[in-house]
């Protein structure tokens, strides 16, 4: 377990935050998409707090000095991963894995025993390499974006 600093908070997400979240989403360093593009396909901040608001969508945020520096959301019915997002100056202390833990006990919490995610298929991407790490494996299938699936089965 990471221990962190005082100005590192988390908490379970709330629906009335789905603007930042939005706008989060568009200022992370790879697969940055903007507002305009989430619209595009369904995900505003109405349709997300919606969602959250079902308990369809549980998610974690992370708080670095009182502001929002990242998020991770699965969805309860189907146990997919749907989004980890981090600021880039949140990268390398550890927020995304504890961010993706709590989701998974979450998920896992519902019942789920395996998880599974949309990933980059592109080495030198950060997320392929990530969720491998921690014990993710693809499953040969890739989603309807080109990623690669990856599942996490649980272990009694």
């Amino acid at each position: 377990m990471t221990t962190y600093p005082a100005s590192i908070t988390f908490h379970a997400a709330k629906a009335d935050d789905t603007p930042a979240f939005i706008d989060l989403r568009g200022k992370t360093r790879q697969n940055a998409i903007t507002a305009e593009r989430l619209a595009e396909v369904g995900i505003t901040a109405d349709t997300w707090a919606q969602m959250m608001r079902s308990g369809n969508l549980p998610g974690h945020v992370c708080l670095r000095n009182g502001q929002l520096a990242g998020y991770c959301f699965g969805e309860r019915g189907t146990g997919e991963i749907v989004v980890l997002a981090l600021l880039p100056e949140a990268e390398g202390l550890g927020i995304g894995k504890t961010l993706l833990e709590r989701v998974m006990a979450d998920l896992h919490a519902q019942g789920h025993q395996r998880l599974f995610l949309g990933c980059s298929n592109d080495p030198a991407s950060r997320s392929y390499g990530f969720y491998r790490y921690l014990g993710w494996t693809a499953t040969g299938e890739t989603d309807q974006y080109g990623d690669d699936v990856l599942e996490f089965r649980f272990t009694a």
